[in-house]
């Protein structure tokens, strides 16, 4: 298998000791109509803004498999979450009016079987599937973006 060989942008991480960053697994679902995928974005509960769905670590799960459960809880994903990570963006967490804490996310596909309207988190989000390039668009941080862009499911053999 040829792995997909993305450019990592520099991280925008204020300076902050390493020992105050988080670290978030994020789930880029992803569909094929066709040929060609579409990605699946939710929107945060606070801000309202396009984002994947993530978070956090916890014991004895695996990345791909903490993305697979985000998905799942926040936008009532089924599917199958792959151990390749595509890449990694950092972002701010809001977690107060005038604060927020830096977190890196680490991005695994998960290709969806299928999705249903009730899961944990419906009715706090809204969940919508766009084209890659669409979907890139529409989330700010510009790491993510690129790994959205350049997202190929053939390529990486899924």
């Amino acid at each position: 298998m040829t792995l997909l060989k993305l450019k990592q942008m520099p991280l925008l991480l204020s300076a902050v000791p390493k020992s105050e960053i988080r670290t978030q697994f994020a789930a880029l679902c992803f569909r094929m109509v066709g040929n060609k995928p579409e990605i699946l974005l939710i929107t945060s509960r606070g801000s309202g803004r396009w984002i994947l769905p993530k978070g956090w670590p916890a014991s004895g799960r695996t990345p791909a498999a903490m993305a697979l459960r985000e998905a799942w809880e926040e936008a009532g994903v089924q599917g199958r979450a792959y151990d390749t990570c595509l890449g990694l963006y950092s972002y701010a967490k809001t977690i107060g009016p005038d604060r927020g804490l830096p977190c890196v996310a680490l991005v695994y596909p998960v290709r969806v079987k299928s999705q249903t309207a009730h899961f944990p988190e419906a009715g706090q989000r809204r969940v919508k599937w766009f084209r890659p390039k669409k979907a890139a668009a529409r989330v700010r941080e510009p790491e993510l973006a690129e790994i959205i862009r350049s997202f190929n499911p053939q390529r990486l053999g899924l």
